[in-house]
């Protein structure tokens, strides 16, 4: 989220590098908090390395324990304390392999975006 500087009245928006130190931070505490996660990955514009002012944050969590509809999955983790808004999917390993073979226009976003944190 943008944050006010505390010398301006101006809210400026994190550097992309201040995001993704900042995601690296809560993917280790994910980590250490659940075993089940086995990897995080970024995607889309933070993926590419193409974020700016505005980017959000899309989040691949390859949990071995996920289990139910995406919305019941992602109360799970707390994607508020990340910087920035978040997408984020919750997929088991199973659930990416399938996607990844897929074909789909999301499975070939991911094979050409996908950046692995941790």
């Amino acid at each position: 989220m943008p944050v006010r500087s505390l010398t301006q009245s101006l809210l400026r928006w994190p550097r992309p590098e201040q995001v993704l130190a900042a995601a690296e931070l809560w993917v280790a505490a994910q980590r250490a908090q659940n075993p089940s996660l086995q990897r995080v990955g970024l995607f889309g514009s933070y993926g590419r390395g193409t974020a700016g002012v505005g980017s959000d944050l899309d989040l691949l969590l390859v949990d071995a324990a996920a289990s139910g509809p995406q919305y019941q999955r992602l109360l799970h983790w707390p994607l508020e304390q990340l910087p920035l808004s978040c997408d984020a999917l919750v997929l088991t390993p199973a659930e990416l392999e399938q996607l990844l073979a897929s074909g789909s226009r999301m499975a070939q976003e991911l094979q050409r975006d996908l950046r692995w944190l941790g």
